[in-house]
């Protein structure tokens, strides 16, 4: 039997649309969700929490909002990969609102895969690297019966995971790049899901382009 995101493989694969979001987190003192909404804009991915002990503190206000506002909506989880274990960190994702169902207007968790100021992979090595993402992927299929979405850029990934391959059929990739084109892809992906293309967006945060049309869109959702 097909996997839901091979499917969702195959139909990205045929379609040249794109659909603007955008994603945010209390860094962002305010969001306009209501013009971004207008402007075209039909996601959003909100920072829920930080390794096993911090919830961000805009979460709850920005996912009402976003709700209110008619968005296609989500959290991510900003890893601390070696601090607690993959599973640990997955479990309070979700136990503090990076959960899914599916309503249709839900996204499956972001797992936000970057450098800490003073480690570029936290002290692992590649093969505890990819443990560790795997454990949290797990865990999270497991409770929510969704993979997470995987947010990199090449570099990291190249630099702490060998560029592992491992993902591609289960995990959707969030790529960050900020150019005129996503560029090379890393891990074996063949195409991004989401590229988040710019630090700045008009109505609040980062810029995110789907790779797809909204029915598309909607079938990530929707599972």
């Amino acid at each position: 039997m097909r996997s839901a995101f091979v499917t969702t493989l195959a139909l990205f694969g045929a379609v040249k649309a794109a659909v603007q979001g955008f994603d945010v987190s209390h860094w962002q003192s305010s969001v306009n969700f209501a013009a971004a909404y207008s402007s075209g804009a039909r996601f959003v991915i909100i920072k829920a929490t930080e390794s096993n002990n911090y919830i961000d503190p805009k979460f709850s206000t920005y996912y009402t909002a976003a709700t209110n506002a008619g968005f296609i909506r989500g959290g991510y989880h900003f890893a601390h990969p070696g601090e607690t274990t993959g599973a640990v960190q997955a479990n309070y994702f979700i136990a503090h609102g990076g959960g899914w169902s599916g309503d249709g207007i839900t996204l499956p968790g972001m797992l936000d895969l970057e450098s800490s100021s003073s480690s570029q992979c936290w002290g692992l090595s590649t093969t505890a690297m990819v443990a560790w993402i795997k454990a949290f992927s797990d865990r999270y299929h497991t409770v929510t019966g969704r993979y997470p979405m995987l947010y990199t850029n090449p570099s990291w990934w190249i630099a702490c995971t060998g560029n592992s391959n491992a993902f591609v059929n289960t995990n959707p990739l969030v790529l960050a790049r900020y150019a005129s084109a996503p560029g090379t892809i890393p891990g074996g992906w063949p195409y991004q899901t989401i590229w988040q293309n710019s630090d700045s967006y008009t109505y609040g945060g980062d810029s995110d382009i789907f790779n797809g049309a909204m029915a598309n869109l909607v079938k990530l959702a929707t599972g």
